[in-house]
């Protein structure tokens, strides 16, 4: 058996505000190896997101254990959480979050500029990343010179520049068109398989939800006990 990078137990999350009181996510078990492509499924409100920004030490759970990489993100301080969260996680809006009077290559870079890397080697990273991504021609493009496919990628390219741990995504497609949605997914696959790395995505859609290897399905706020629903990717898009 691979890895263990992810377990929660009975990890639940409220937010209350004025006279509301919102029940988020409820006692859920959840364990990811290393090298998983994991779905995250579940209508609007099911708290998909939520249980996606616990994980990426964006927030902090109400109850419950969550063990992200060996770290015990309830013990770490909001510095040291900021601190763990850029040494480990890259981060895949829905809505690119890309800044705009910057071009692709000084917005890839952005997440260096908290490593110990000079100014040359931080842009030879940003340039192999935007490389990868299939986007090393558009290195001095603004945000508003590309389209909505080419920003995704550009946002994936600061998402994997660091090396991180895991990637994670939150409806990476949501805001673009069914072919720059199928770049986007396609991508997002073969980071996981040609280069193994884990990858958690929240989505609500079922043709996005099959380029991942593994599906769980979230309701109310509950982890469904549906199993790890697996998934032979070429079979269900053949």
């Amino acid at each position: 058996m691979s890895e263990t990078v992810i377990e929660t137990q009975q990890l639940s999350k409220e937010f209350v505000r004025d006279d509301f009181h919102v029940v988020a996510l409820k006692d859920v078990d959840l364990t990811i190896h290393r090298g998983e492509f994991v779905a995250l499924m579940g209508p609007s409100g099911s708290g998909k997101s939520t249980l996606l920004h616990l994980i990426a030490a964006m927030d902090r759970p109400t109850d419950g254990k969550i063990l992200v990489l060996g770290q015990d993100l309830r013990s770490l301080s909001d510095s040291e959480m900021a601190h763990w969260r850029n040494q480990h996680i890259g981060f895949i809006f829905q809505s690119f979050n890309l800044i705009p009077v910057m071009t692709a290559l000084e917005n890839v870079e952005l997440p260096l500029k908290l490593t110990n890397l000079k100014k040359r080697e931080r842009v030879e990273h940003a340039t192999t990343a935007l490389s990868l991504v299939g986007l090393g021609d558009r290195l001095n493009h603004l945000p508003r010179q590309l389209s909505g496919g080419q920003e995704q990628r550009v946002a994936i390219a600061r998402a994997i520049v660091t090396d991180p741990d895991l990637i994670l995504a939150d409806e990476p497609t949501g805001n673009l068109d069914a072919a720059s949605a199928q770049e986007a997914l396609t991508l997002l696959e073969k980071l996981n398989r040609d280069y193994n790395k884990t990858i958690i995505m929240v989505t609500h859609d079922p043709n996005a939800a099959s380029f991942a290897t593994i599906v769980r399905h979230l309701d109310k706020g509950t982890l469904l006990p549906d199993g790890r629903e697996s998934y032979q990717t070429s079979a269900k898009r053949g």
